[in-house]
Order: C-alpha cells, then sequence, then structure tokens
C-alpha cells in the first residue's frame, strides 16, 4: 500500500464513521418525535446540524491537506451531486456488482478451501487413469478453468472431469470429505468456513464509499456470488445494509442459472431489482462477465482488476467494458 493509498483510506474510514454517527443521531432523535417537547426537538436538531457542518469541515480539511480530492470526504452529498461522484451515465437507476474481488477480497480465501479440500481428496487416493498418476489441484491452472464463479457442486464435477475422474453423487447429508462430490462440495465449504471465521474478510478500499454514494444518489444495489456465504460475506465486511438484494448460490441452484458469459444471474440480480438492464451498471472482473453483462444489456459495464495490472486492464476493456480501473475508490477519484 503507497502512502496515498494509506491516506485514502483513512479518509474513507473517517468519513464512513461520521456518516454512521450521525445517520444513528437522526434515527433516535426521530424516534423521540412526539415524546420530547417541540422546542427541545429542535435544540436537537440545530445542534445535530452544527455537528454535520463541523465534520464535514474538518474532513474536507483533512482531505486538502493530504491532496484528495474533498467531494471524497463529504459524508453526504445532495442526490445530483452523488449521482455524478459515482461516475454512471444518467440513465443508470441501479448497480449489479460482483461481490468477489469487485467488493470484497475474498477470491482467495475460496481458492485456499478449494485447493485444501480438492488435494486432501486426491491425497486419500492412489488412483491412476490408464496408467497415469492424476495430477493434485493446480491452484493457478484449475481454479479459473473449472471452478471459479461456479456453484460448489459443479465446481467438483468440472475438476472431477478434467482428470477423467467419476465419483458418486452421495447425497447433500454426504459428510465433508466423502468420496462423493456432495462430499468434497461439502469439504471445501467446511474450509471455506474455517477460514471466513479465522482472517474474516474486508471490503476493498473505496467500496463503502462507493456504495453509501448510491445510497444518497437513490440508486439501488445488488451483488452476484456463486458463493453459500455470501450474506456472510456482507456482514462481516460491513456492506449488509447498504445493498439491497443477492443472487448467491441458493437463488443460483433454485432457478438452475448458468455461470457467464451467460447473462441469467446479472438478469436474475435486475429482477430482484425491479430494474431493466438497459437502467443499471454491472460491475465484473472477468471477460466472462463483461461478455454477460453486454449480452444483457446492461447500459454501463465497469470492469474490475484488483490488481491494476495494465495488460488485463486493457484485456478488460477489449472485451467490451466501458472503462476499467482497478478499484471503486480508483473510480471515485476518477469522477472527482
Amino acid at each position: 500500500m503507497t502512502t496515498g493509498d494509506h491516506e485514502r483510506e483513512e479518509l474513507d474510514e473517517l468519513r464512513s464513521e461520521w456518516r454512521t454517527a450521525l445517520l444513528a443521531a437522526r434515527a433516535a432523535l426521530r424516534a423521540e418525535e412526539g415524546v420530547l417537547p417541540e422546542e427541545e426537538l429542535e435544540s436537537h436538531e440545530r445542534h445535530l446540524r452544527d455537528e454535520y457542518k463541523t465534520a464535514a469541515a474538518e474532513l474536507r480539511q483533512f482531505a486538502r491537506d493530504e491532496g484528495l480530492p474533498t467531494e471524497m470526504a463529504e459524508p453526504f452529498l445532495p442526490r445530483s451531486l452523488a449521482r455524478r461522484a459515482l461516475g454512471l451515465p444518467p440513465e443508470v437507476r441501479s448497480c449489479v456488482f460482483e461481490l468477489d474481488d469487485v467488493l470484497v477480497g475474498s477470491a482467495g480465501l475460496h481458492l485456499e478451501a478449494w485447493s485444501r479440500a480438492l488435494n486432501e481428496l486426491w491425497g486419500s487416493r492412489s488412483e491412476t487413469v490408464y496408467g497415469r498418476l492424476i495430477a493434485p489441484f493446480d491452484a493457478e491452472v484449475d481454479y479459473p478453468r473449472h471452478i471459479e464463479g461456479r456453484p460448489r457442486l459443479e465446481g467438483v464435477r468440472a475438476f472431477l472431469a478434467s482428470r477423467g475422474i467419476r465419483l458418486p453423487e452421495g447425497a447433500p447429508d454426504d459428510p465433508p470429505g466423502a468420496e462423493t462430490v456432495h462430499g468434497a462440495a461439502n469439504r471445501k465449504n467446511e474450509w471455506f468456513h474455517r477460514l471466513l471465521e479465522q482472517r474474516g474478510v474486508g471490503a476493498f478500499d473505496g467500496v463503502r464509499h462507493y456504495l453509501e454514494l448510491a445510497r444518497d444518489a437513490g440508486i439501488s444495489c445488488a451483488v452476484v456470488s456463486a458463493s453459500a456465504h455470501t450474506g456472510a460475506m456482507l456482514e462481516r465486511s460491513g456492506l449488509a445494509d447498504l445493498v439491497n438484494d443477492s443472487v448467491d448460490a441458493e437463488t443460483i441452484a433454485a432457478e438452475n442459472l448458468r455461470n457467464r458469459p451467460a447473462p441469467d444471474r446479472l438478469l436474475a440480480a435486475c429482477r430482484k431489482l425491479a430494474v431493466d438492464p438497459p437502467r443499471a451498471a454491472a460491475f465484473e472482473t472477468t471477460r466472462a462477465g463483461v461478455a454477460a453483462a453486454r449480452a444483457a444489456g446492461f447500459a454501463w459495464v465497469v470492469a474490475v482488476d484488483s490488481t491494476g495490472d495494465p495488460d488485463r486492464l486493457r484485456q478488460l476493456r477489449r472485451a467490451g467494458a466501458d472503462i476499467a480501473v482497478s478499484g471503486l475508490g480508483h473510480l471515485l477519484e476518477r469522477a472527482a
């Protein structure tokens, strides 16, 4: 993390803390309506306005001192200014975000959970295929090719097929690690839950600010993830209160939604938000995700690569993204 990144993160935390405190004070004051005398309520209102002015002035000064855009310091923005700060076209009324590696840094946890689960399974076997010893799970090759973005059962089947191996399907209540498709999937789930408990998961720099500005702008937000832990990750990253709906593993299974580049999951998110894709923006991390958003007819497609690798960003733009950035924080800075 560079010095500038550190200061942006500090400003984002301070602004978010002030925003949360002011919202809590406002809610408490509204709860007293009809209970406290009118003149006392008015006194509290004046005090709250003064608190806001003080907070906003201090945050703007912090931003100026660190050479950051003062717009990034405002605890709240009027709807028109909030919309402009988001950098979205005027027709956009909703945003659909890929959860993993757009909002939170969870991809590493998924990858490690898969590596542990599948290599444990392989460690208990001495099977060969046509006289050739089967290769263990290779995170760099197998994860993006067979696992990433798929529900657990589908991921297990795809990986096994890549090795020419067939296991019994089993049942949903198979014990984790049982030599069945469900057993392997349950072991991955167990490992992910353990890693999530041990290490937690956090939102990327600027994500909470972006979602708060979306709330100020009246823009509804949904997340899409193939993980069964979508709700837990939103809670642990502090984003649950800023997301209106989600398409998660349960939704994907119940509605038989196809993986990207098919647009099914993005369209499902639009249905949950009651918005047509031409009135929405999609935030994706892969070329398949960008293709899915284009197939769905989204008005604006933002590609995010958290590594900021210039080659990957160029590839995402060539795949059809309207803009490619390293994170939502940088998108805010660009708009400012």
